[in-house]
């Protein structure tokens, strides 16, 4: 059993790495954004960044940092399979996962203008801002001192392995099957 944890930037290519390993691989999806969307609608709010991100920060302020992905950890154990939990955002998580002896954590990055250009493509509840919004929006997840808030920067330093998704995705499936085999 492998559990792989997905961290990067905005745009970045976590989802496609995500399908890649799901269809080649048969690795079971477990989703921070779909348990935040549970979680969002609830509580009666607006599925957007901000709330994602203001219930992602009580959920760890009020239970622990590493509460959300703990608990898509404790739903992948349950299927026996390898799986994949997407998307690690804070130090806290990574504390907790990466004591488990069938954890990785893999990240993506990309250039910010092309990263931009593909959530536009994407169009998801999150990705109608403009360039200036989206920047913006990654700039407030890319460092934070507190340990329930993101800070992406510090989630790619310490991956097992980051995926530059510059080129094209035959590109980055064959990084991604190097760090597989390795």
């Amino acid at each position: 059993m492998i559990i792989i944890g997905i961290t990067g930037t905005l745009g970045a290519g976590k989802g496609t790495v995500v399908e890649y390993l799901k269809e080649k691989y048969g690795f079971v999806h477990f989703s921070v954004r779909d348990f935040l969307k549970e979680e969002v609608a609830r509580r009666g709010m607006e599925p957007n960044r901000d709330s994602f991100t203001l219930v992602a920060n009580d959920l760890r302020a009020t239970h622990t940092p590493s509460y959300i992905v703990d608990e898509l950890y404790k739903r992948a154990l349950a299927t026996g399979g390898n799986a994949i939990i997407e998307s690690i955002r804070t130090p806290g998580e990574i504390d907790s996962l990466k004591g488990k002896a069938d954890f990785r954590l893999w990240a993506v990055d990309a250039n910010p203008e092309l990263r931009y250009r593909r959530a536009v493509l994407r169009n998801s509840e999150t990705d109608h801002v403009s360039y200036e919004t989206f920047i913006s929006n990654e700039q407030r997840e890319m460092t934070s001192t507190d340990p329930n808030k993101q800070n992406l920067a510090e989630c790619i330093r310490r991956a097992d392995a980051v995926f530059h998704n510059d080129g094209t995705m035959e590109e980055l499936f064959r990084q991604v099957e190097e760090k597989l085999i390795s």
